[in-house]
């Protein structure tokens, strides 16, 4: 009898202890399969934004340096300004007449145009003849001083912007220019060169300007092709923040 009672209690032992080897095992592999889980979700939730790259707007505005072309170099911003905004141009061939219309229908400017009082005429442009009128100008400085038509535009005063546009001459910007400058007061207003050119770019065309000027937040400008499109030039005037 007591035999068989400690058989039976012995049965008894080892069902209890399989019973609770069955709960730990069973514990065991749900607990397995919810890190996996949440570890696989974190990895899923990381590659949904590539390393280093933030799903904000950039805030780095470009901007190019004066250009004909789509492609254009650097451009300086420049913070919204009141006041009206005048395009002033000297256009040798009609390349910067067109870009300055653009500009000016972007922006709801005024155009003034830098007509010399001596007209330049397709002879007298022709920079391959030596003994051509820029040939001659570009070899001795006396010679650009150009007499303009008009050197002051009426209201000037009213001006906050200015935009100055003029084709590059060996590198500079074609001598008319310099008449136009020299003959008005930038004080307090917003001045942007912009120049034509078939290949040169705009360079350091506008620092010249600038020193004969003395005076106005003189922006660094943008170069354009002899026959940019439109779109190029409205796409760097809306850049510009005015």
């Amino acid at each position: 009898m007591k035999k068989y009672f400690s058989l039976l209690l012995t049965a008894i032992m080892v069902f209890s202890l399989a019973a609770c080897s069955g709960q730990n095992g069973q514990s065991n592999s749900g607990s397995g399969n919810s890190n996996g889980s949440s570890g696989g979700n974190t990895q899923a939730e990381n590659n949904s934004e590539p390393t280093g790259q933030s799903s904000e707007p950039s805030d780095t505005a470009s901007s190019g340096s004066p250009s004909d072309t789509s492609g254009t170099e650097s451009v300086q911003s420049t913070e919204t300004v009141g006041g009206k905004t005048l395009v002033v141009y000297f256009s040798a061939t009609n390349n910067t007449e067109a870009i300055a219309g653009y500009i000016a229908e972007a922006t709801g400017a005024d155009l003034f145009e830098l007509v010399p009082a001596e007209p330049y005429t397709s002879d007298d442009l022709d920079w391959t003849d030596r003994d051509s009128r820029v040939s001659k100008e570009h070899d001795d400085e006396s010679l650009r001083v150009v007499g303009l038509e008009n050197a002051v535009p009426d209201n000037w005063e009213e001006y906050d912007t200015v935009f100055i546009g003029y084709p590059i001459w060996w590198g500079i910007a074609a001598w008319p220019t310099d008449t136009f400058v020299k003959a008005n007061d930038f004080t307090g207003k917003t001045v942007i060169p912009f120049c034509t050119s078939s290949s040169s770019g705009l360079g350091r065309s506008g620092e010249p300007l600038k020193e004969e000027a003395g005076t106005g937040n003189w922006l660094e400008g943008q170069r354009f092709q002899s026959r940019a499109s439109e779109d190029t030039v409205k796409e760097w005037v809306n850049g510009l923040g005015l």
